[in-house]
């Protein structure tokens, strides 16, 4: 049985952990999005996947062959306006569990339709299938260091430890539910 000092290491450990997997995320969803406004250099450059919204359009098709070529820009601007809000919100902390859900989903998408389009050994060293489990995987964690979130449940924990000691049940409802 782990002593409290080791109880301690393991959780400092996790929350490390926690934090790593949120900014890894992040950065691959917005590394991916900047590549495709050229910020990485033009395509054919070294590292460079896309280097416009025109050769992600062409790999999209390419992905997506059971969609109508009229859609595929809908399409390639719907994900990447999706993996900018989703990188801004794990960076951020903010939403986490919701951000980490809908990152599980749309990187499972992803997976399936590398693996139509090109087959599984691409979807495979792109490490689509991990990075959707880790998202998955972070969506189930309790607490989020160093973010919004975090933040947000200690102001409403405080006001709720405020609003005990008071006993002021009407102004608790109206500060803890607004919209109630």
């Amino acid at each position: 049985m782990p002593t409290a000092n080791q109880e301690d290491k393991i959780s400092r450990l996790c929350a490390y952990a926690t934090l790593y997997l949120r900014v890894a995320l992040a950065t691959a969803f917005l590394s991916a999005v900047t590549d495709r406004f050229g910020a990485w250099g033009l395509y054919g450059a070294p590292n460079v996947a896309w280097g416009d919204m025109t050769h992600f359009m062409t790999y999209a098709t390419k992905l997506n062959p059971w969609f109508p070529k009229a859609v595929i820009p809908a399409v390639a601007w719907f994900v990447t306006g999706l993996e900018t809000l989703l990188g801004a919100a794990l960076l951020l902390g903010f939403e986490t569990r919701r951000a980490s859900q809908v990152s599980g989903w749309l990187l499972l998408a992803f997976a399936i339709v590398m693996t139509a389009g090109t087959g599984m050994k691409s979807a495979l060293n792109a490490s689509i299938f991990s990075a959707s489990a880790g998202a998955f995987l972070l969506a189930s964690i309790a607490e989020y260091p160093l973010s919004f979130d975090l933040a947000r449940k200690k102001r409403r924990g405080a006001i709720h430890d405020d609003c005990a000691r008071t006993q002021l049940k009407n102004v608790c409802k109206i500060l803890l539910h607004p919209k109630s």
